[in-house]
């Protein structure tokens, strides 16, 4: 028989190790706390209604069945890294192989709940469109959109997604006629937000906001939200008529209520071949995994897929009592396809180069072949191509 591996989490991180650990002649359960995998990099379209929301959504026992793995929908109770494993809605599952993956959760400032949000719970996409729809058919308004930050791991800080939302709201207005009628304004507490992509990509996305008249709160702390405004330390005040505000990745509750090593931010402390130290058979990858690296590394969908690749391989070398083992760290580096609604831009950084390549008009499109190219292959509908 097979040696077992049980994942948990049924994102970026965990199909992609639930899918490598299976090509690797493991029996494999994945469990997710929902039937689906939700394309957070297409779901900006979900807010501004140029998709629907199952367009983003991937089914997972679809794809379980496509790769022979089982699917488990269930919500992740507690963790025993020396018992490698879990207890999923009241019932324990045990493995060979145990792989965090479900992510993490989000640190919540007062008032948050007063804001819209992206990137948390995928049914958050749909009220913020609700409210966003519902605003433009008033004709005026003002939007505030923005992110937070963690001091205690700058790493779990996500503001690209903000930014392409910004973006696209700019373009739906002016396609609407409806731009000057809105106020749009941009706030992160740090003095110079999206820094981590490089000073040039930095540069250029602030250039572009302020083109574009969209005003900016930056370098001032977040203390709180209202239900018509943002709060800030020093005693001022954003209003707002629409607040959509991601916060900062925080430890997984599940992961802090378990035996297994944590960074101070609450994240599973790993080596760089993925590996839990001092529990052998547990792994972690992707936003559940305490990420290495440069200062201005940052937790995203491509580095969680090459972790979950690590992980596999470095589980496929222990089965095989081969002592070789991969690392993830050769690969972080920050790669997206910043989406405008009009067009995109390539932002790359890596310890030798940052770039910033503008792809008007075709990047937009780029980017939506992207979301369907994700699926299709997950589904084994069309090749894998290299490093995706």
């Amino acid at each position: 028989m097979p040696n077992h591996a049980l994942v948990l989490g049924g994102g970026f991180a965990g199909l992609e190790a639930a899918i490598q650990l299976r090509q690797r002649g493991l029996e494999v359960t994945l469990v997710s706390n929902r039937p689906f995998l939700f394309v957070y990099p297409t779901s900006i379209w979900v807010v501004t209604g140029e998709k629907p929301f199952e367009e983003v959504c991937l089914d997972l026992g679809d794809v379980a069945r496509r790769h022979g793995f089982r699917f488990v929908e269930g919500t992740v109770e507690s963790i025993s890294g020396a018992g490698r494993s879990a207890v999923v809605n009241g019932e324990k599952l045990a493995a060979d192989h145990l792989v965090v993956a479900f992510g993490g959760d989000r640190l919540k400032p007062k008032g948050a709940e007063l804001t819209h949000t992206i990137g948390g719970d995928p049914q958050a996409a749909v009220r913020a469109r609700d409210a966003l729809s519902a605003l433009l058919a008033r004709g005026r308004g003002r939007i505030a959109m923005g992110f937070g930050g963690n001091p205690k791991d700058g790493s779990a800080v996500r503001g690209g997604p903000v930014f392409e939302l910004m973006f696209n709201v700019d373009t739906l207005l002016r396609r609407r006629g409806l731009r000057e009628a809105f106020e749009l304004t941009f706030f992160a507490p740090m003095p110079s937000p999206g820094e981590r992509m490089g000073k040039k990509a930095v540069g250029a996305l602030q250039g572009m906001l302020g083109k574009l008249g969209v005003g900016a709160r930056f370098g001032k702390k977040i203390t709180g939200f209202e239900r018509d405004g943002v709060l800030f330390e020093d005693g001022s005040k954003l209003e707002t008529d629409l607040t959509i505000f991601l916060p900062a990745g925080d430890g997984h509750p599940a992961v802090k209520g378990s035996d297994l090593p944590r960074s101070e931010a609450g994240f599973v402390t790993v080596d760089g071949g993925c590996a839990v130290p001092g529990f052998p058979g547990v792994w972690a990858v992707g936003d559940a995994a305490a990420l290495q690296g440069p200062d201005w590394r940052a937790k995203q969908g491509h580095v969680a897929e090459v972790m979950a690749r690590v992980a596999a391989a470095n589980v496929a070398a222990v089965e095989a009592g081969r002592p070789e083992r991969e690392s993830y760290l050769p690969h972080v580096g920050i790669t997206c396809l910043l989406d405008m609604g009009n067009g995109a831009a390539y932002v790359h950084r890596d310890d030798v180069t940052e770039r910033m390549v503008p792809l008007p008009v075709v990047g937009h499109w780029m980017k939506q072949a992207w979301g369907a190219y994700y699926k299709a292959s997950k589904r084994r509908q069309v090749p894998r191509l290299p490093g995706m």
